[in-house]
């Protein structure tokens, strides 16, 4: 048997430079999300008990055509053990194996919703890599706040634990409230201003103290967005250069400068 030319393939199948490339990468992306689609209609029982020979067989042509694609991609690698071990070698990988799976464990197919990852792919063949540049500075402002957040779940924790624990002291199981575990639940849906309504105080106290708790709910809202907020200006300024003078309130001043280039004032050291 003949092999096609591994440099040919390698064009075609890991650039985005060449038609072909592109062709390939958009055909790619496409049979993807019919395949998603697919994995998305055997979930409805309606759907499935019509149709659901028709979806078993085009399950595993999608999976035969992606098993065929990893091997594909492992034979004209550069490095094959360097492709395998990356983020897109693995996610490959997994895009084929729940169908197998599922031949021993019924459910598993259903994992395939992980191909969706490989529409990531998007990003190199519409040539929108600068944009993650952005998603990286967004990451690194949630990295610094990781602290803070930190702290803000921990202290929101012990609310919701409070708040539960006062719920079920008031109300009790008559009212719905059988556990501190189904009390928390409700402080939870309450305080992130969720409300399902299906737990709800029925005594005069128990109302007060669920009327706090949503209020509270609306303040604690505004506390991540700030701390985030905060951090992603710190990381714009250090990105974009917009550091701004306090006099004169115009950017673009060096990292390190101490007066303003434009009306000379003292420049704010940075934090």
């Amino acid at each position: 048997m003949h092999w096609p030319d591994k440099d040919v393939l390698y064009t075609v199948i890991f650039g985005t430079e060449t038609p072909a490339g592109r062709r390939f990468d958009i055909a790619l992306i496409v049979t993807i999300l019919l395949s998603i689609l697919v994995l998305f209609l055997d979930s409805m029982g309606s759907v499935r008990a019509h149709y659901g020979g028709l979806l078993y067989g085009l399950e595993w042509g999608f999976t035969l055509l992606f098993t065929l694609e990893y091997g594909l991609r492992v034979y004209c690698a550069q490095n094959r053990a360097a492709y395998a071990k990356s983020f897109y070698g693995v996610i490959d990988l997994l895009a084929a194996l729940p169908t197998y799976l599922a031949i021993f464990v019924p459910g598993a197919s259903f994992l395939m919703v992980i191909r969706l990852l490989r529409v990531l792919r998007i990003f190199r063949v519409l040539k929108l890599m600068r944009y993650v540049n952005e998603a990286n500075l967004l990451l690194r402002s949630l990295n610094q706040s990781r602290r803070k957040i930190i702290v803000f779940f921990s202290t929101l924790f012990i609310l919701v634990t409070l708040f539960g624990s006062l719920l079920y002291v008031v109300e009790g199981p008559e009212n719905g409230f059988t556990s501190i575990p189904t009390s928390i639940y409700w402080a939870i849906v309450t305080i992130t201003t969720v409300g399902f309504g299906d737990i709800t105080p029925q005594t005069a106290l128990g109302r007060g103290i669920a009327a706090v708790t949503m209020l509270m709910g609306y303040a604690i809202i505004a506390v991540p967005t700030g701390i985030i907020t905060a951090e992603l200006g710190r990381e714009m300024r250090r990105e974009y250069n917009l550091r701004h003078c306090p006099q004169c309130d115009r950017s673009g001043h060096d990292g390190d400068a101490r007066y303003c280039k434009y009306c000379g004032g003292a420049m704010e050291e940075e934090r």
